[in-house]
């Protein structure tokens, strides 16, 4: 495993920490997700997805305070990243603001914001 690809990074305005356990990616946004920072923390994921072949990626919002349509295609990126993996994409701590551009970007219609989710799907 590439340790390297873990810990912190900084892009932009946003700030991610990567961590993996037990087939678990972690992956904790806070700041800005723009354009400005989307490739840089795309390719951070990915390599450590690349790295650790998690069975699920949770990727957590909780400290969002802004996110563009680059964080729609940021998060539905790994969405399909995840399914090539044979694995789930969890996405937690959304704000409202930041859910219902989600909403808006069409996200809300994958399984990708845990059990209540994927139930009404089944």
């Amino acid at each position: 495993m590439n340790t390297e690809v873990f810990g912190s990074v900084q892009a932009g305005c946003c700030r991610c920490t990567i961590d993996c356990r037990d087939q678990l990616l972690s992956v904790r946004l806070s700041g800005e997700i723009d354009q400005a920072s989307a490739a840089t923390i795309r390719e951070k994921i990915d390599q450590a997805a690349e790295s650790c072949l998690p069975q699920t990626l949770m990727l957590d919002l909780s400290g969002i305070t802004f996110m563009d349509s680059s964080g729609i295609g940021l998060i539905m990126g790994r969405y399909k990243m995840m399914q090539t993996m044979d694995g789930e994409l969890l996405v937690t701590g959304a704000s409202p603001r930041v859910k219902r551009l989600m909403q808006m970007g069409g996200l809300d219609k994958l399984p990708i914001f845990g059990g209540a989710n994927r139930a009404d799907r089944a």
